[in-house]
């Protein structure tokens, strides 16, 4: 038998319910199936308070970890053939159960030397997370041999406002009525299972050098090039935010708290303002940029990492 190991850390349920239809298509009979949601000893409610939700930014984007349960002894046993590592990304970022999992000695012992899928969830922005994402797999000894990011397919800004109502209010549902359902849709969460099928034959034939060409005929990724811009664009601001609101203390203290509100309005002002004036600017430069492009959605495509 294969042995295969889901790790995973969902708040809503909804990463959860796409491990599950992905792993539907494994051949059962020649394949068994082990799942580890990660438990952070302190673990983040859901739905998302305003302040617990703006609090969480400084670290996680500065990928500082939080004390974990670790995985039960009969997890930590066996040696696997496959992991799929489904994660969220918070703040452009692996979010902090997922990386605080990456950081630990458990996670260097259970991904030692093994291929490795990643399942991402998310809105929109995941490129700049998986870069991360990959140099975390590579602190492991893992190999990264596939790569599938389910998002939000609205347009920017619907998702921004129905997504704030999934996360404080706790319910995928309709916003006023009129908004559509936020997240991952339905749809694509019930279609994650035809992933499987070419992770089954990569598994069984233990071949896995043509799997992210084959997930990429499936539709596993689809790159915006504005997004990748705006990614990078977003994480360079954000550094030097968190690394200011690191410095003034713990969530207690009360000048953390106002630069917390601060940021909460620069990110609204950012969303609302900023972000259509880098589309007019991706535009006009359109043309002239496309063959860098075209190698930025090729390489974000893949499961390279840069420089190695």
């Amino acid at each position: 038998m294969k042995e295969v190991l889901v790790i995973y850390y969902s708040q809503s349920g909804q990463l959860w319910d796409i491990a599950q239809n992905l792993v539907a298509t494994l051949d059962k009979q020649k394949v068994n199936i082990t799942y580890y949601r990660i438990r952070p000893e302190k673990d983040f409610d859901f739905p998302w308070t305003q302040a617990d939700f703006y609090d969480a930014f400084p670290e996680t984007f500065l990928q500082l970890s939080c004390a974990l349960h670790p995985p039960e002894e009969k997890i930590l046993e066996k040696k696997y053939d496959l992991v799929i590592l489904g994660y969220q990304v918070w703040y452009l970022t692996p979010s902090i159960p997922i990386n605080s999992f990456l950081t630990s000695s458990f996670a260097k012992q259970l991904l030692n030397n093994t291929p490795v899928v990643t399942v991402i969830a998310c809105r929109n922005m995941w490129l700049m997370a998986q870069e991360k994402m990959k140099r975390l797999l590579l602190d492991c000894n893992a190999k990264l041999v596939g790569n599938i990011a389910l998002v939000d397919r609205h347009i920017n800004h619907i998702s921004v406002i129905t997504i704030v109502h999934w996360m404080m209010g706790g319910k995928k549902t309709k916003y006023l009525g009129i908004f559509p359902k936020p997240g991952v849709s339905e749809a694509d969460i019930q279609g994650s299972a035809k992933f499987g099928v070419p992770i089954n034959k990569a598994l069984l034939s233990n071949s896995y050098g043509d799997l992210q060409n084959e997930l990429l005929k499936l539709d596993a990724v689809h790159i915006k090039p504005l997004l990748i811009q705006t990614d990078k664009r977003g994480n360079i601001l954000f550094t030097k935010w968190a690394n200011l609101i690191i410095k003034s203390g713990a969530s207690e203290n009360g000048k953390r708290k106002k630069l917390l509100v601060l940021f909460k309005y620069y990110l609204l002002f950012a969303i609302w303002a900023i972000a259509p004036l880098v589309f007019i600017v991706f535009l006009i430069t359109y043309i002239p940029r496309y063959k860098t492009i075209k190698r930025e959605k090729e390489y974000y495509s893949s499961v390279r990492l840069k420089n190695n």
